[in-house]
């Protein structure tokens, strides 16, 4: 995904983010080192069960800020491996590691019988595949997204050892799909790497429409310049155009946002981008298909930077990976039971 887009947003009054733990002692300790450039506040929400929640400064408008690139990844078959493992085998290291749904992996593509989310359905969307790289000319096929045409999908990004978003991301949606398994939901993804390319970002919005999903999240994770760090969840802008109409799920998109924000940095102590959203690991965009065509509460959350070594270590890192699933986990549970 590229962050040229056309929103220009007006700054926007200070938000919480809604984890769903309390965050004092452990932001405590991260604050100097990696939390630098936010206000963080011990405060007890409300509208939360009282638990902790954050309080960060607005966002400036997409003007006020250089956005961040997103190289496409070489195809992973030319690339050499990240160190201890290889392109076609992500670390599974600490925690299972997912499997493929519909009985073929763990969880057996089945909810638990009951939870708090029995009754729920979550589309989790993992950006990109691993085979775009070898269908160029389909992938670059424009696709209507309402309010212009663009490409159906894009290679995504990589790590400078070859480890590619796709392959991240299809981990992450494993282990993500596992977790909310375990909470009752009943989870579908839009794709499962059993597809040669794609789907199109407009049939990735139409999946979860048809599926009439609780919640999307479509997972990703950037590539950006070197000293470029931390994660940011996208929201959708207000927009209208031809098959495009998100007046509907602005308002819920941007709580769910809020909260899976709130509880990936209580879960993996990576600290909001330093490139994007102002210091509130927020933006809102109206460029993206995903979210354009949505008719039912999305986001988009980039985990990190591929290209800087310091977030390659984490999003290579098996263990770093579980407590990802589990912040998004935990920020989806706390908006589906709100």
């Amino acid at each position: 995904m590229s962050y040229v887009g056309p929103d220009s947003q007006p700054p926007r009054p200070p938000r919480r983010f809604r984890g769903g733990r309390a965050l004092a002692v452990s932001l405590a300790v991260l604050a100097p080192a990696t939390l630098a450039g936010y206000l963080v506040h011990d405060a007890t929400d409300g509208t939360d069960d009282g638990k902790a929640a954050r309080t960060l400064p607005p966002s400036p408008s997409r003007s006020d800020r250089n956005a961040p690139s997103k190289p496409t990844a070489k195809d992973p078959s030319e690339s050499p491996a990240p160190p201890g493992r290889t392109p076609e085998k992500p670390d599974t290291e600490s925690g299972e590691p997912g499997g493929k749904p519909d009985g073929k992996g763990s969880s057996a593509g089945r909810p638990a019988p009951s939870g708090p989310l029995r009754g729920k359905v979550v589309v989790i969307d993992p950006g990109h595949n691993s085979g775009n790289f070898r269908h160029t000319a389909e992938i670059n096929r424009q696709v209507d997204i309402g309010t212009h045409s663009k490409e159906c999908d894009t290679t995504g990004t990589s790590t400078d050892n070859g480890y590619t978003e796709a392959q991240f991301t299809l981990d992450l949606a494993h282990r993500l799909r596992d977790a909310l398994h375990r909470e009752g939901a009943t989870v579908r993804l839009t794709h499962d790497g059993d597809r040669p390319f794609g789907p199109c970002v407009d049939e990735r919005a139409r999946i979860g429409n048809a599926a009439r999903a609780d919640a999307v999240v479509s997972l990703h994770a950037d590539g950006s310049g070197v000293g470029n760090r931390g994660f940011h969840v996208i929201l959708p802008a207000k927009v209208r155009g031809g098959a495009a109409d998100t007046s509907g799920i602005v308002g819920p998109s941007r709580d769910l946002g809020e909260r899976v924000a709130g509880s990936f940095l209580a879960a993996t102590g990576s600290a909001p981008s330093n490139y994007v959203g102002g210091g509130t690991g927020l933006d809102v965009r109206g460029d993206l298909g995903g979210l354009n065509l949505s008719k039912v509460p999305k986001v988009f959350i980039e985990c990190g930077n591929m290209r800087d070594p310091k977030d390659e270590a984490l999003l290579t890192s098996g263990t770093w990976r579980q407590k990802a699933a589990r912040g998004i986990s935990d920020g989806i549970t706390s908006f589906l039971r709100r």
